[in-house]
């Protein structure tokens, strides 16, 4: 539970005990490979930390399934819709490799936010950390080429590119496997 436990300080330090009745209520979880966590028009109770695997979480369209968001150890997986508002997502998340998982429900978290204020500073922040990672990825989409958004990834998240199939991080990337394989073969190039 060390990296979880290493990424609820990194979004905001806790006083030791309400960070123990947070990790308290953290339930592990192992999922198999190819399992969907959270499923799209479901509301979703829980938020999760990925302790150790990789998961993507994509959108159904009528050209097939568009990915939208890779995590890895250490990041926070959630609907946002399910959350804040008590709604169906709109995305499904699926597991690519065989993880463990701590997950707390939302309930439980509310009511931490409601009895300790750092508790609830901490879910500021953490919906903070969250917007900000949201809107880098849209300014990404609307301002930067394939070529450069590829270039990101290699730089920011180079574990997707080694633990992710090709198909999902084209998917990603809002481009074609073909066009991948070039951008992929002039990376290799220069």
């Amino acid at each position: 539970m060390t990296i979880v436990s290493n990424k609820i300080d990194e979004i905001s330090l806790l006083p030791p005990l309400e960070k123990e009745l947070f990790m308290a209520r953290l339930e592990r979880i192992e999922v198999r490979k190819g399992a969907t966590v959270i499923s799209a028009g479901k509301t979703e109770r829980y938020v999760y930390f990925i302790e150790r695997g990789i998961a993507r979480a994509y959108k159904q369209t009528e050209r097939g399934e568009a990915t939208i968001w890779f995590g890895a150890d250490g990041d926070v997986m959630l609907s946002f819709l399910s959350f804040f508002r008590n709604e169906p997502g709109y995305e499904s998340i699926e597991v690519l490799e065989e993880s463990v998982l701590y997950r707390i429900s939302g309930k439980q978290l509310q009511q931490l936010y409601s009895q300790y204020i750092h508790m609830a500073n901490w879910g500021r922040k953490l919906a903070e950390y969250e917007l900000i990672k949201t809107e880098q990825r849209f300014m990404e989409l609307q301002f930067k080429t394939a070529t450069e958004r590829y270039q990101n990834l290699m730089r920011y998240t180079p574990t997707i590119l080694q633990r992710v199939q090709l198909g999902y991080i084209a998917s990603y990337l809002g481009i074609t496997q073909v066009s991948l394989s070039r951008i992929r073969a002039a990376a290799k190039g220069s």
